[in-house]
């Protein structure tokens, strides 16, 4: 993982399709679609601010985002069970 970056974790409620479309884009760029309207991605804080002020900027009446961020403690005591994308591995990339 990089320095500074945390596991966040985004979930919307939009009543709207095009707002709905709209956000899921938005997240799409960003984070892993964990399911339909959970994310997961690793950002540093100040990126996942941002993001999230920019769906904020997407909500109408009634819609909601929430945001979770889980330490290095609450990362390593998650867990996936079933059929889903397993959370994104802390690895480093080496190209040769």
């Amino acid at each position: 993982m990089a320095r500074g970056e945390m596991l966040t974790v985004f979930t919307y409620d939009v009543g709207a399709n095009r707002r709905r479309r709209r956000v899921a884009r938005l997240l799409e760029d960003a984070a892993t679609r964990v399911q339909y309207s959970v994310f997961e991605a690793r950002l540093t804080r100040a990126r996942a601010e941002a993001l999230a002020q920019r769906i904020a900027a997407e909500l109408g009446d009634g819609d909601s985002l929430r945001v979770y961020v889980l330490s290095a403690d609450g990362e390593t005591r998650s867990r996936v069970y079933g059929d889903s994308p397993p959370m994104e591995a802390d690895a480093d990339y080496w190209l040769f």
